[in-house]
């Protein structure tokens, strides 16, 4: 008879041990010691571990774990994702699109200057107020969403486009007489 697989953690549940290890980090920091080290190496062991697991891994296989969100973020911090930061970014805002869209803007990805992620952000129109793609919420939530995806960015810039106002052609062409 199979075994079988041991249960996995529900995402809420690796989100509490997440912020509980960061709890437990940060009053590690300002000691160096051998609990320092002890984590250090064993973060680089593990590290190499998941390196060794992407080795053996196939196209799709790899794909699917970095798609992973938790085991993406490991591949991020170990420095070795498949995917390049602006890939990663550039797959966030277009899981971000449809949201944004809902909301009578639009966002598309604009690419990578230096370290700091450029995505366009157009606002709403025409949808009534409070609903513009442009607001502060929303491009804080691309902000986000675009730096866990791709932590080695340092900043998102929003190139924030509002669409053209309509101008009668006949006010481009009269000239106030004077």
């Amino acid at each position: 008879m199979a075994e079988a697989a041991p249960a996995r953690l529900a995402d809420p549940d690796v989100e509490a041990r997440l912020a509980r290890l960061d709890e437990v980090l940060d009053g590690l920091e300002p000691v160096p010691g051998p609990a320092t080290e002890a984590v250090r190496l064993l973060t680089e062991v593990y590290g190499e571990a998941l390196a060794r697991v992407l080795d053996h891994a196939d196209g799709p296989l790899a794909a699917r774990l970095a798609d992973d969100e938790l085991v993406g973020h490991l591949l991020v911090l170990h420095d070795i994702h498949p995917e390049s930061a602006e890939q990663r970014a550039a797959r966030a805002v277009e899981r971000l699109r449809p949201a944004v869209r809902e909301r009578g803007g639009d966002v598309e990805w604009a690419g990578v200057d230096g370290q700091v992620a450029r995505v366009r952000l157009t606002t709403g129109g025409g949808c009534g107020s409070g609903c513009g793609g442009g607001s502060p919420d929303v491009t804080e939530v691309v902000r986000e969403a675009v730096l866990a995806m791709a932590p080695e960015l340092t900043a998102v810039q929003s190139l924030t486009q509002t669409p053209p106002a309509f101008v009668p052609l006949t006010t481009l062409t009269r000239r106030d007489a004077q």
